[in-house]
């Protein structure tokens, strides 16, 4: 399965009153994993700023005077997305201002729905979290997730911890420095199987136990949970701790 993480900026709220995207950021995911293919691409919008959007995105038509148009990277940023599924918050806002773009590039082009799947990050938290708060912002301290660098509005940035909210959205379990693992890390994971007889007994250091139980503590901080934890203690050996 490929994903892509989308998040844009733009000169105001409404595309409708002739506002353009000068900002877009992407990251891939494949098999929920970031493979480190990111798009990112700053545009002229050949049109003023709204009151407000400058001081929110720190972007200066000064900055974008040199910046590629949209529709001078519309076939790159087509060829990116091409055929995966988006993952967007507040998606609505993002795909009106993107499908404008592309009509303006031409109605070859067609729309973002064409293209894609749609998957709107903001609905999903709502239904986690009903009633509650599900901005971005809201959303990364509820998750545990680290935007304190986050001092204006970017889309590259918006887009990678958009990226791990959704991985503690959409699982709970999972979080995206696993990736960093390499295949013969991967190897070294036993694979537990259920057999006849009793189990062994393998004896573990104190300080791998230490550094594991350091570990599942912040795994539980950062998915509010931990399946592991429904277990009964008499499933598991008195020598080997809780696997995560």
């Amino acid at each position: 399965m490929r994903q892509i993480i989308l998040d844009i900026e733009t000169t105001g709220l409404s595309w409708e009153r002739g506002n353009r995207v000068v900002e877009i950021g992407c990251v891939e995911f494949v098999e929920r994993r970031p493979t480190g293919r990111n798009f990112h691409r700053y545009l002229r919008p050949d049109c003023e700023f709204e009151p407000g959007a400058q001081e929110v995105t720190g972007l200066t038509l000064e900055f974008l005077a040199d910046k590629p148009r949209f529709a001078e990277i519309v076939d790159e940023f087509l060829e990116f997305i091409d055929g995966a599924e988006l993952v967007i918050h507040n998606a609505a806002f993002d795909v009106g201002f993107l499908d404008n773009e592309l009509r303006l590039a031409g109605a070859h082009y067609g729309r973002l729905a064409d293209r894609c799947a749609i998957e709107d990050s903001l609905l999903l938290a709502r239904q986690r979290f009903p009633g509650q708060r599900n901005s971005l912002d809201a959303l990364c301290k509820r998750l545990g997730v680290d935007n304190a660098h986050r001092q204006l509005h970017g889309a590259l940035l918006d887009a990678q911890l958009l990226a791990e909210v959704y991985i503690g959205l959409t699982s709970g379990q999972e979080e995206i420095g696993f990736a960093s693992a390499d295949a013969a890390s991967a190897a070294m994971i036993p694979t537990f199987r259920a057999a006849a007889g009793p189990r062994p007994t393998i004896a573990i250091p104190d300080s791998d136990l230490q550094a594991h139980q350091e570990r599942l503590a912040g795994l539980r901080k950062k998915a509010g949970h931990a399946l592991w934890d429904r277990f009964e203690s008499s499933d598991v050996e008195a020598e080997v701790p809780a696997l995560a």
